[in-house]
């Protein structure tokens, strides 16, 4: 919600949360239509932007049920992201609220280091609605990833939804949370995969900064890093393709980073063919030659679902296999023709 924008009075009921005033702002907002985060209803009350019974309050009061609330908005920073129109944004699916990408693997979906231009994000502040995008308050780089909400690595291909406003923002990202969006990923695995549901605890590795890991105990992992956390996917067997690789199919219930990667390599014994961080070259020279000119690993972001933040329809998209995916594809069926005369 952009400074300036109306502000809201409301009088605090009996049934409304009253134990701590950002979390009742939180509620109060979200009845009115304007969901907005706990954080940026935080920084408003710190500025004196909330007032209770006409003065300004600590986040953490209780508040009385028949107190008067004077709520005013304020923007949050914009992107310090560059516009660059030279960046492709190939849009499956826009509407006033979000839109949905079809990332071509190769793309960094935000700046970071290394990766200061070039990005999805850059493409998207060039585009109408985007070039003051908001950023995320929870988030201490915010700024430097307007809108998005999930994300692709590098390598890996396929449907991104990105937010146009800062309520369907944070309603996406309450859907992630209670693991409401239908995702479903299609790999190329060195090997025979077989149907399994890992379902583990997950943390950055404790000697490789680089690297996530499923071999970790809970408090365990990288010095200062996040608690290992619950992780959760689902593996069906799509084809089989001569014991050389397999096709298979990952539902996702968490969305952790190199997640999928992790479980098919780890647990599965069977990491993605081309995957530099967690496969190694195959011995098998034409497979080997096969996964070096794919160049990246085999992992494709096919199916996206959710309820749409506004109209609540039931919204859903696919995305066929990419081009470089499908020549491995019919590389893979030859070889599995020969090796089986």
């Amino acid at each position: 919600m952009a400074a300036g924008a109306e502000v809201l009075h409301v009088r605090v009921g009996e049934a409304d949360p009253r134990d701590r005033l950002d979390k009742l702002v939180v509620h109060l907002l979200e009845r009115a239509g304007r969901a907005t985060s706990r954080a940026a209803v935080q920084r408003w009350i710190a500025a004196g932007r909330v007032l209770v019974d006409g003065e300004p309050a600590r986040a953490s009061i209780a508040v009385r049920a028949g107190a008067d609330l004077e709520i005013r908005p304020e923007e949050p920073p914009p992107s310090g992201a560059a516009a660059e129109p030279e960046v492709a944004v190939p849009v499956v699916y826009e509407d006033e609220h979000l839109l949905v990408i079809d990332k071509p693997a190769g793309l960094v979906v935000h700046p970071a280091r290394g990766h200061a231009s070039g990005t999805l994000v850059n493409g998207l502040l060039a585009l109408p609605g985007f070039a003051l995008a908001p950023a995320d308050p929870r988030d201490p780089a915010g700024h430097l990833r307007p809108g998005i909400v999930h994300r692709l690595d590098r390598g890996t291909s396929g449907l991104l939804v990105v937010a146009k406003d800062e309520p369907t923002r944070e309603a996406l990202k309450e859907r992630f949370a209670r693991h409401a969006i239908e995702r479903e990923y299609v790999a190329i695995v060195g090997g025979e995969a077989r149907e399994a549901t890992y379902d583990t605890l997950h943390g950055r590795h404790p000697t490789d900064r680089l690297r996530f890991t499923s071999w970790i105990r809970d408090g365990a992992g990288a010095p200062g890093a996040r608690a290992p956390r619950r992780a959760v996917t689902h593996v069906r067997v799509i084809e089989r393709l001569g014991g050389a690789a397999t096709v298979v199919a990952c539902s996702l219930e968490t969305g952790r980073t190199h997640q999928i990667r992790v479980h098919l390599a780890e647990r599965g014994g069977t990491p993605i063919l081309g995957d530099p961080l967690y496969g190694k070259p195959p011995k098998r020279p034409e497979l080997r030659a096969i996964s070096e000119e794919l160049g990246r690993q085999a992992l494709h972001a096919r199916v996206l679902g959710f309820s749409h933040p506004v109209t609540r329809a039931p919204v859903r998209w696919e995305s066929p296999l990419p081009a470089d995916m499908l020549d491995a594809l019919d590389r893979l069926r030859r070889l599995a023709t020969r090796s089986s005369i």
